[in-house]
């Protein structure tokens, strides 16, 4: 005798389910963002955005693809971001929300292409050299 095992998932968990998910990354931050259809509201590491971050300007960076484009607004982002300051973590939360975006919709691409949301940007901090003080800085010269 076998028993017919059916799973049931409720309406609710479907509507809580991740729609697409990707990864932004900058400097030393790594953003991890998961779009769920709602309302457009941004949560970061269980806070609310403008809880977490702390500045105008770095709240700004990461609602950049909300103002962009109108489609996002229907959704609400859940990101996990860890590693490196404020500021970079807005840049990578801004990354991994357009990433998203495309992920769910592909003729997103060209308008988040043309605000320059999908370019990386791939400076980090130069390494300090041995017999240096710094990466490019050098020991004070002494003539005698």
């Amino acid at each position: 005798m076998k028993a017919n095992n059916k799973i049931k998932v409720s309406a609710d968990k479907i509507s809580k389910s991740p729609v697409a998910h990707a990864v932004g990354r900058r400097k030393k931050s790594i953003a991890r963002v998961f779009l769920r259809h709602g309302s457009g509201k941004i949560t970061v590491n269980k806070l609310e955005s403008s809880k977490y971050f702390d500045t105008e300007i770095s709240l700004m960076i990461a609602s950049t693809p909300l103002n962009v484009c109108e489609e996002a607004k229907s959704f609400d982002i859940e990101v996990n971001v860890t590693g490196g300051g404020k500021v970079a973590q807005a840049d990578a939360v801004k990354l991994g929300f357009s990433r998203a975006l495309v992920e769910f919709n592909s003729e997103l691409k060209p308008v988040l292409r043309e605000h320059g949301l999908l370019t990386v940007d791939s400076r980090v901090k130069e390494r300090k050299k041995y017999g240096q003080r710094g990466a490019r800085r050098k020991f004070q010269f002494v003539k005698r």
